[in-house]
């Protein structure tokens, strides 16, 4: 089956929904498609206490008030349920359980793009790439030696303590997510926390000079681009906890884990003998479906502010540092989503495409 659109974005998390909003007020066909079962998903499938770094008011997305209280700090499950509500509200067209398998381009003319899902041929005119900065889970091949006795679970995949057998539990990964599991397992049990220190964000998200940090370190100035490359493939600087709050949470803090020893890890020397370990050790984002020669050695489609470099008409969005340090978060969104959707206007109006399909659904 063939169909049409002028554009087409691949994801509805909050990335997504937000240029969905701003392009759903033009001229122009839009079509979202997401691989998850419904909208709001990845946001479901995270731990059951996770709560966002700072309060409702300070997550809007472009157009539509976070609901409740603008005061607290939201739970995974009101993301969720808010995503899905912008969606409605703004009556984005929006498709689940559609996985885009490839992305190709035809030439002759603008370029015309080709997402194969299911057995469907979606052609649009441009495409978004909006899939978000996680994707598959990270786990070390050192993980496969370990003794078959001890649970383990990565952190997509855990949701609370009584998921975990009784007994000590070793959480690898040191960044946000980890630390934060690491605190909550210390109330009821022994916990080794291995990694680097990874420090703490100088500015209170939200203040001030949080604000003014995103506004002026960006990917066009030195100091933004610095920061970007410092902290590609590591974990983030805390946010919420410092290393003392994980010492005043009984947390044990061990350096990284680095080698296996008779079926247990061994971090810095020390061999560790847990029931269970939570591998919090990141995601790998695939963008090998897309066929096209756009990624930089780091796997990620090489771009400025999202306009993917050599390819009219092809953009990402929702990465880290995409411009700012907020781009991957809901309070980042308005501007990375508006400066998108413009480019994507301006370049339809300008290239004035119109030219139908063909029944063999070429362009």
């Amino acid at each position: 089956m063939t169909q049409r659109t002028d554009v087409l974005v691949i994801g509805a998390g909050q990335a997504g929904l937000s240029v969905g909003q701003f392009l759903a007020r033009t001229e122009l066909s839009l079509r979202i498609v997401d691989a998850g079962p419904r909208i709001g998903w990845v946001w479901r499938r995270r731990w059951d206490s996770l709560r966002l770094f700072t309060a409702a008011k300070h997550n809007d997305l472009p157009g539509m008030a976070f609901p409740g209280d603008r005061d607290a700090l939201p739970g995974k499950d009101h993301v969720a349920d808010y995503l899905l509500s912008y969606a409605q509200r703004f009556d984005l067209p929006v498709e689940c359980g559609a996985p885009v398998e490839r992305l190709t381009a035809e030439r002759g003319g603008p370029a015309r793009y080709r997402a194969v899902t299911g057995d469907r041929d979606l052609w649009a005119e441009q495409v978004v790439v909006a899939t978000g900065p996680t994707g598959t889970p990270r786990i070390p091949d050192l993980a496969g030696s370990i003794d078959p006795a001890v649970a383990q679970v990565h952190a997509a995949e855990y949701r609370n303590p009584n998921q975990l057998p009784d007994g000590p539990v070793l959480v690898v990964g040191a960044g946000n997510s980890g630390a934060e599991i690491a605190v909550e397992l210390a109330r009821t049990r022994e916990v080794w926390l291995a990694g680097r220190e990874v420090g703490t964000l100088p500015v209170k998200l939200a203040g001030l000079p949080y604000r003014l940090l995103n506004r002026y370190v960006t990917s066009d100035t030195r100091w933004g681009r610095s920061l970007a490359r410092g902290n590609s493939g590591k974990g983030t600087p805390l946010v919420r906890l410092t290393e003392d709050d994980l010492t005043r949470a009984g947390v044990r803090r061990l350096p990284r884990v680095d080698t296996v020893d008779k079926g247990m890890p061994v971090a810095g020397g020390r061999l560790v003998q847990p029931a269970a370990i939570v591998w919090s050790t990141g995601y790998v984002r695939d963008f090998s479906w897309i066929e096209l020669p756009v990624l930089n050695d780091s796997g990620d489609p090489d771009h400025h502010r999202g306009v993917v470099r050599g390819e009219p008409g092809l953009y990402v969005l929702g990465l880290p540092f995409l411009h700012s340090f907020a781009s991957s978060l809901l309070m980042g969104m308005e501007r990375d989503a508006r400066h998108i959707a413009e480019t994507v206007l301006r370049r339809h109006r300008s290239a004035g495409w119109r030219t139908p399909l063909t029944a063999g659904g070429g362009p």
